[in-house]
């Protein structure tokens, strides 16, 4: 089969590799789509910690061809999303119940082979079932909306919060639909793309603020501002440095700035702890996805997530290293790896 492999830092590459076979309590999915995420370049740019050679790919969705060994959830023919997160259970980490920081965490897609590939294998303990009639696209959404649950959560957004959302990538754009459905009545989506802010406004925004007409903090929290003070919540979906920064301070006194960007490790940012401290604002991150995937494929199952608007462009196998090891188009919201597409 065919499949994308990591051998090292800086090299990535369509490869011919033997099929996987599943072992005890795993599944073998053939890949309908997987999604590119940042994190793919982060990896293959050395900025994110991998153990090539691997084959990327995290955010997947399939059907089940063959189960082994004492599987007893799942049959051939089942459409599933994969978890790709993967906690030991026995570290002190995981028996308090906090699972993503798992000091031995494992992910398909970045420390053992994921979904750029035909066929991938996971342990059914990272399977959820999809609907047998739902696109078989939009099961590559739920990771990363597994995510951007997450970081809802920690947020506790109440019904009539005000939001602000960094970012117009997916991440934001899935952040401001949770948002919404979580109850807040004022939501502020901010991207210097103008087709992103349209979209961000049919799916919810109640305002937009491109960065690139000014200073967006003064814009968005005058007197005559979309939200004059700040925001109860903002999030950061964007992993730049001038977001993160801008974050606490687009904060309401008393309210939260929850990090759901991902930065290359090492970099760093500027903080005024006086100001954080003297308007009590909560400055909060969030790491994958403890206990949010099965969440997240309802959502997408039921159709309350919109993700069709999100799919930027379909790619086949072969076209994949080349997206992943350039910078996303310009406008791009999510390019879907379909592997068997020419």
């Amino acid at each position: 089969m065919k499949a994308v492999r990591l051998q090292a830092t800086g090299q990535l590459r369509l490869c011919e590799v033997e099929k996987p076979a599943p072992g005890p309590g795993e599944l073998l999915v053939r890949v309908e789509a997987c999604g590119i995420c940042g994190t793919d370049r982060h990896i293959f740019h050395g900025e994110f910690r991998s153990k090539p050679p691997v084959t990327l790919g995290h955010e997947f969705a399939g059907i089940v061809e063959t189960v082994g060994p004492g599987v007893t959830d799942f049959r051939p023919g089942m459409r599933v999303t994969g978890d790709p997160n993967i906690s030991c259970g026995g570290c002190e980490e995981c028996r308090r119940g906090r699972v993503n920081l798992c000091r031995n965490l494992q992910a398909i897609g970045i420390h053992r082979d994921g979904g750029f590939a035909d066929y991938v294998c996971m342990p059914q303990s990272q399977a959820f079932a999809l609907p047998a009639d739902l696109d078989p696209l939009h099961g590559a959404f739920c990771e990363p909306l597994a995510c951007c649950i997450h970081g809802v959560d920690l947020a506790g957004l109440h019904a009539g919060a005000s939001v602000i959302v960094l970012g117009g990538g997916v991440i934001g754009l899935l952040t401001l639909q949770l948002a919404r459905l979580a109850g807040a009545t004022r939501l502020v989506l901010v991207t210097r793309s103008r087709e992103k802010r349209r979209l961000a406004e049919s799916l919810g925004a109640t305002a937009t603020a491109d960065p690139g007409d000014g200073d967006v903090i003064a814009h968005i929290t005058a007197a005559d501002g979309p939200l004059p003070g700040g925001a109860d919540v903002v999030f950061e979906c964007a992993g730049v440095t001038e977001t993160m920064q801008q974050a606490p301070r687009l904060a309401r006194r008393g309210g939260s700035a929850v990090i759901l960007g991902v930065m290359p490790q090492g970099a760093r940012i500027e903080v005024e702890p006086f100001d954080l401290l003297f308007r009590e604002v909560r400055l909060i991150a969030s790491f994958v996805n403890p206990f949010t995937h099965g969440r997240a494929a309802d959502l997408i199952a039921t159709g309350r997530i919109k993700v069709e608007p999100l799919i930027s462009r379909r790619i086949g196998l072969s076209e994949a290293p080349d997206a992943i090891i350039n910078p996303a188009r310009g406008g791009e919201i999510r390019a879907l790896v379909i592997p068997g597409r020419k």
